[in-house]
């Protein structure tokens, strides 16, 4: 007997789960509300080729391993060394090539373990001293999303910054030719192994049947009508910049002052943009309660000072608000743990980046796919056969 099951949502977690389900021998459909797939994962057309964010992977974690053991991610690159050079830290209002002590004393501590009950701004101010602490704070905004990394609990901040300096060649990878590129591997991947991919679908009722839903959590509640599908995320301007190459940009800005980050992201891929030109894509976290156009001004403002003159050059521009489609954060006493759950019961699973899954940013939501996944193909003297 085949199994048969519906996963709902066609970005990184629904593709995932419908090629794990797939590979394991069940009939997949797939039901994607809008006419394209890719969710949070998709890219622009060019001729600037933008992620809806600013994503990379990391190639030292197993959720990118197991893409890439099918070739979902390849051909991808790394960071070029000559382009670390070029990295810029705005700190107390200035911009500096070398990262600030401050940053260093902090991450050189990266042994220590940090506390999941205990705020990060408390913890690392005891250990660290506060301009260290702060110091870190600015350059996790970028992975957090959040304007007070402070508040958060410090395990999280503490692991996240742990991962991203590891002391070693970074393992950040970009996929070549934007993530957009890396949907439509992971597309037609599931095609071949049989999954029937339905676009314009947008699904109002919960489908019978064994199912996984892999939507945000706003719309996994309506789905499923529980109210208490809820998490925290992070709220943040977007910036995405075209612009003619003139003299020395740098390859990243990090603003270790308000969580702000700018990235050349046509360094490591230069099909992102036409010749001759550059792809900026930059974040800012935004404050409690501020109106997203001032978040967006200071984002501009951090333009102004890591990239001169790109008012006058440039050729390409997005910018958007991102707001609870940032991925989970974690407050004191919480972990990943304590997210909503995968299993939802009644052979319901719910996948993505902000429920009960490990990882960093997307990986929860390839995780919690895989876990949602797994969990169905091990129900099969009880689920449903078609």
């Amino acid at each position: 007997m085949t199994l048969s099951i519906t996963v709902v949502g066609g970005g990184l977690a629904g593709l995932t789960a419908a090629i794990a389900c797939a590979e394991g021998g069940a009939r997949v459909t797939l039901h994607e509300a809008h006419h394209t797939l890719g969710g949070r994962a998709r890219s622009t057309t060019g001729p600037y080729v933008a992620n809806d964010g600013t994503h990379v992977f990391y190639s030292d974690g197993e959720r990118y391993r197991w893409l890439d053991r099918r070739g979902l991610t390849r051909p991808s690159a790394g960071i070029p060394l000559r382009k670390l050079a070029t990295a810029r830290f705005r700190h107390r209002g200035a911009l500096t090539g070398r990262p600030p002590r401050a940053l260093v004393r902090g991450i050189m501590g990266r042994g220590r373990t940090a506390p999941v009950e205990q705020d990060f701004g408390t913890w690392a101010t005891r250990e660290f001293g506060e301009e260290a602490m702060r110091a870190v704070s600015g350059l996790m905004g970028v992975v957090t999303y959040e304007a007070d990394p402070g508040r958060l609990s410090a395990a999280f901040v503490w692991e996240r910054l742990r991962r991203v300096t590891a002391p070693r060649y970074p393992a950040v990878r970009y996929v070549i030719g934007g993530w957009g590129a890396l949907v439509d591997r992971m597309a037609a991947r599931a095609r071949e192994l049989g999954v029937r991919v339905e676009t314009g679908a947008r699904v109002d009722r919960l489908p019978e049947g064994p199912v996984i839903v892999a939507t945000s959590l706003d719309a996994a509640r309506g789905l499923l009508g529980d109210d208490g599908l809820r998490w925290e995320s992070g709220r943040a301007a977007l910036l995405d910049l075209g612009l003619r190459a003139e003299g020395r940009d740098p390859f990243l800005v990090s603003d270790l002052d308000e969580g702000g980050f700018a990235e050349q992201y046509s360094a490591p891929d230069p099909s992102l943009a036409p010749a001759g030109h550059r792809l900026f894509q930059l974040q800012m976290p935004a404050r409690r309660e501020e109106p997203g156009r001032d978040t967006l001004a200071r984002l501009e403002a951090l333009a102004d000072l890591g990239l001169p003159g790109w008012r006058e050059r440039v050729t390409w521009r997005r910018d958007a608000i991102a707001h609870h489609r940032t991925g989970a954060l974690d407050l004191p006493g919480r972990t990943w743990r304590d997210r909503p759950a995968v299993d939802r019961g009644e052979g319901v699973w719910l996948a993505g980046d902000m429920v009960a899954a490990p990882g960093l940013l997307g990986e929860v939501s390839i995780a919690s796919a895989l876990t949602a996944a797994h969990a169905f193909l091990g129900r099969r003297s009880t689920v449903r056969a078609a």
